[in-house]
């Protein structure tokens, strides 16, 4: 029995470093190629050596599937294809393909250039890696994180009913179901309003793409509404060129920017400006995007410090931080902060999360199940302990297995392959004609033939199938020889079961033809005289395919003897 198989080489009960092995049907796919945010050692990238630790990778591995540009679903790439020497094909969307290489550049210059590390990728191996991406058009590939709720530059995920042998999902928020998001959106700005209007400034700590462009939006549209003149400043370099893909890639937005597209584009912000390390120290009121946004390197940390220990400002946390990031200690409640140096940074400004993450909630993961109605769920992308609570809450309520391997560890699925086959309108017409209504609780045989056409099956009447394919209609015919103890001649053992059949097969069209033959529909069966015994006849009973129950009957009708005939 065919079987699937699945390895988390990252994101096994944990969150980041997302990568995923699957064996099945003979082929090895990996599933995103990401980095951790919270370590800074061999444990950033994913354990590549489980693949194979002899041998070049590309000899055990068809491709690479990359779902979407985060850094932690692809922030490997380089790494794993020119470091450790990969060169399959690498498969992603076009706007992927646009902005990954934009965010590895970024992610190589905080790693290299400003915290010297080595044994890193250079900006020649993004170039070569990059190379080998094939772009693929969205309902192509896989998803990796999904939101169950539209919002303001996206719309909402979504599957067909498609019943999958298995549904891999991520579960960062596992145990979480939040608020509504006009809630959210209001609770936010009421927050930011506030710490503006006492002279505060505001850090939102993001990363360049999707929220980034979701919470610019809200507050472009609210500065607008309110008048409100505290500058809004954007870090600068990676985030424009996020917009300009974002403008470039219009068409993959949601509806409503879509449509006042043509009037106005959303990303271009009146309110929204350019900012300058120098702004940090100026006095008065501000609100800054930073990027990245667990607070763990860059721009958003050298603000962050900056301001930590003025109580008037605040920071906002508007998606999930991983352990060891300076975003998860804050949230964690920590207050003291051991920086680089065992310097000792004192938090007094306001911290605050709200989540507008990319990332679906409990509720948004078990509406993804109930669409999708998978036969197994397997959970990745999320914490050890959230994730038995929800691996419980869907085994109860949907009755299927699901299962949480940490990395390294195998899931293997036996399945029962099942393969669609449509079905012509005239076959269907033809069955119908016969006055047997389908029924659910009785299956139907439906005899027709199969055709391949274009990767699909459909079954046809033999007609249709011979006037599609160009072929020359051949009848195979199955024989049976039946062995009868009779000393007369053939043709009165031809008459003796001519009138046998006759007198059992009431229902049936029985004939004896002119030339001593018998037919019983398609039937046709014939008396000869045995070549060593003069006492036994050989009885040769053949049929088509259409009569194989008809045919099987009457042979073993005519073993078991002809009546004896009246003296």
């Amino acid at each position: 029995m065919p079987e699937i198989r699945v390895t988390p080489l990252g994101a096994g009960q944990d969150v980041g470093r997302s990568c995923i092995l699957v064996s099945i049907g003979g082929k090895n796919v990996m599933l995103d190629c990401g980095m951790h945010m919270g370590f800074n050692d061999d444990r950033r990238f994913p354990d590549f050596s489980y693949i194979t630790r002899n041998g070049r990778l590309t000899d055990f591995l068809d491709c690479v599937i990359i779902s979407h540009f985060h850094l932690d679903h692809c922030g490997a790439l380089p790494y794993f294809s020119e470091m450790v020497g990969y060169d399959g094909p690498i498969y992603m969307t076009h706007p992927t393909q646009a902005i990954c290489p934009i965010l590895l550049e970024d992610y190589r210059k905080i790693a290299v250039d400003k915290k010297g590390e080595a044994n890193f990728f250079t900006s020649q191996m993004i170039k070569d890696c990059m190379k080998k991406v094939v772009a693929v058009h969205l309902h192509q590939t896989v998803q990796g994180d999904y939101n169950m709720t539209p919002d303001r530059h996206l719309g909402a995920a979504w599957i067909d009913k498609c019943r999958p042998n298995l549904l891999i999902t991520e579960s960062t928020y596992a145990t979480t179901i939040r608020d509504s998001k006009r809630c959210r959106e209001r609770d936010f700005l009421k927050k930011v309003h506030e710490t503006v209007e006492r002279g505060g400034k505001v850090l939102i700590p993001v990363f360049a793409l999707g929220r980034a462009q979701e919470l610019c939006i809200l507050l472009e549209t609210f500065w607008e509404r309110v008048n409100l003149k505290a500058p809004i400043y954007f870090s600068t370099g990676l985030t424009e060129k996020a917009n300009h893909y974002y403008k470039l890639f219009i068409t993959w937005t949601n509806q409503k920017i879509r449509k006042t597209f043509v009037q106005r584009n959303m990303f271009e912000f009146k309110h929204i400006k350019a900012f300058d390390r120098a702004f940090a120290d100026n006095p008065g009121p501000m609100v800054v995007f930073a990027t990245p946004g667990m607070l763990h390197a860059g721009q958003s940390l050298q603000i962050f410090r900056k301001w930590a220990g003025n109580e008037k400002n605040m920071v906002i946390m508007p998606g999930y931080c991983v352990q060891g990031t300076v975003g998860h200690k804050i949230l964690s409640g920590q207050r003291k902060l051991e920086m680089e140096g065992r310097q000792v940074l004192e938090v007094k400004m306001q911290v605050e999360y709200m989540s507008f993450s990319a990332h679906a909630d409990a509720k948004g993961i078990m509406q993804l199940v109930g669409q999708a109605e998978p036969e197994s769920v397997l959970l990745v992308h999320g914490e050890a302990k959230k994730m038995e609570f929800l691996k419980q809450k869907i085994e109860q309520e949907f009755r299927v297995n699901c299962y949480m391997p940490a990395n390294g560890e195998t899931v293997t699925l036996p399945t029962s392959p099942s393969i669609p086959v449509g079905i012509s309108l005239g076959l269907l017409k033809r069955e119908m004609a016969q006055g047997l209504l389908p029924s659910a609780k009785k299956p139907r045989l439906l005899h027709g033939t199969l055709i391949m056409k274009d990767s699909s099956f459909q079954l046809v009447s033999s007609e249709q199938a011979l006037k599609e394919l160009g072929l020359a209609e051949h009848q195979l015919r199955f024989t049976c020889r039946v062995h009868l103890h009779d000393s007369r001649k053939e043709q009165e053992t031809a008459a003796r079961v001519y009138s046998h059949l006759k007198s059992v097969l009431k229902d049936h069209c029985v004939q004896h033809l002119p030339d001593g033959s018998v037919t019983v529909e398609s039937i046709l069966i014939q008396a000869a005289a045995h070549s060593e015994d003069p006492g036994t006849k050989v009885l040769l009973v053949s049929w088509t395919y259409q009569d194989e129950e008809l045919g099987s009957y009457l042979t073993s009708l005519l073993k078991k003897g002809l009546p004896q005939a009246p003296s």
